[in-house]
């Protein structure tokens, strides 16, 4: 909104030709998003305590979280608020690929809160039904999916169906009709990754923003001219926007954060949660760099990969590998403090983002 408003009247007030930069907007719209967390999040926080919007912990899960049950949850709500307002505020609205991110993050955020409402309501950790919920999600990354082959179609082609693969030049496969079903497939197992990761006081919410800030300068260079040429990369000019978006996700990471940091005083719920993991595979698929994501968002990878070895592992041989899964349940139970394992979590994103950014030119 503030994209079209402001620029034309630069002529009368010429510092105002700043908001038609992306770096200048997409600092615009984290800033804005960070704000609106932070001056949002008291508010919110007592409005979840009056409606009894509490925690509900799992009987299964570790002793020490019992303490937790109550907590006001659903924050995942701010972090939309905090995101989607800047990003409408300062992004270009005619751009295509913005409406499809913040759309998928919107549909994959409705998901969790029909879940962390039934919570809720049933007072149980038992939400939608596992295939209820997987369906849901599986029919929005599809559409996701199905709108990214439209972009593909147009001409000129605002998309392409090619896979990049990192640190390699010319192993660029296109999937055709085929990349639907992957894209729906990256989109799924995102959401659900970072779901899985949000298990401690701002485990999933801190290590997301890491993410999201490789993601910002990803999405930058794939829609910068020179950049994108220098770092053979698939440039295509809309991608630029999503560097507001991404923008916008981090503002709202950090004053999340400020409130889900341990001892948290709210929690992110499903609706969070996935809306989050959206939003991560979604910019991923948008500036093509689908097959980086595992190293941008490292700690998800990790934390879903434990879930699956420990399910395969006690069907096929009746043993656990850890004592607990996710992984960073299983560093609880051998000691470790939860401000530790969020810590030391954090440090591994930090590494897991840089070594990303290195593929760039690493080809």
């Amino acid at each position: 909104m503030l994209y079209y408003l402001l620029p034309p009247l630069s002529p009368m007030f010429g510092v105002l030709n700043v908001t038609r930069y992306i770096t200048f907007r997409t600092a615009a719209a984290s800033l804005t998003a960070l704000l609106i967390s932070l001056v949002f999040g008291p508010w919110l926080i007592r409005k979840l305590r009056d409606f009894q919007i509490g925690q509900i912990i799992r009987q299964e899960g570790p002793q020490s979280h019992r303490a937790k049950a109550g907590t006001p949850t659903m924050g995942g709500l701010l972090i939309l608020t905090a995101a989607v307002v800047p990003t409408l505020l300062w992004a270009d609205l005619a751009n295509p690929y913005i409406w499809i991110a913040v759309l998928a993050t919107l549909g994959f955020g409705a998901v969790g809160f029909a879940d962390d409402y039934l919570k809720i309501v049933r007072r149980s950790h038992h939400g939608l039904i596992p295939r209820y919920k997987m369906g849901l999600q599986i029919i929005v990354a599809l559409g996701v999916g199905i709108a990214l082959l439209v972009l593909a179609e147009q001409n000129p082609p605002l998309y392409n169906t090619r896979l990049i693969f990192p640190f390699f030049k010319n192993l660029i496969p296109d999937l055709g009709w085929g990349y639907v079903p992957f894209a729906a497939f990256v989109l799924v197992a995102w959401t659900n990754a970072v779901n899985l990761t949000d298990g401690l006081d701002g485990l999933a919410i801190s290590t997301f923003a890491v993410a999201a800030a490789a993601l910002t300068a990803l999405s930058y260079v794939t829609g910068h001219a020179v950049l994108a040429d220098y770092l053979l990369l698939v440039r295509f000019p809309p991608a630029g926007e999503l560097t507001i978006f991404c923008g916008a996700l981090v503002g709202a990471s950090l004053g999340f954060l400020w409130y889900n940091s341990y001892p948290a005083e709210i929690f992110m719920g499903d609706v969070g949660s996935l809306a989050l993991g959206g939003a991560l595979g979604t910019v991923g698929i948008l500036i093509k760099q689908e097959l980086l994501l595992p190293i941008v968002g490292g700690i998800f990878v990790l934390e879903a990969a434990s879930v699956v070895i420990q399910v395969g592992s006690f069907k096929l041989t009746g043993k656990r590998v850890f004592k607990m899964s996710p992984i960073h349940h299983h560093f609880e139970l051998i000691g470790w403090s939860e401000p530790k394992i969020i810590s030391r979590f954090l440090i591994l994103a930090v590494i897991f983002a840089l070594f990303s950014l290195t593929s760039l030119k690493l080809r």
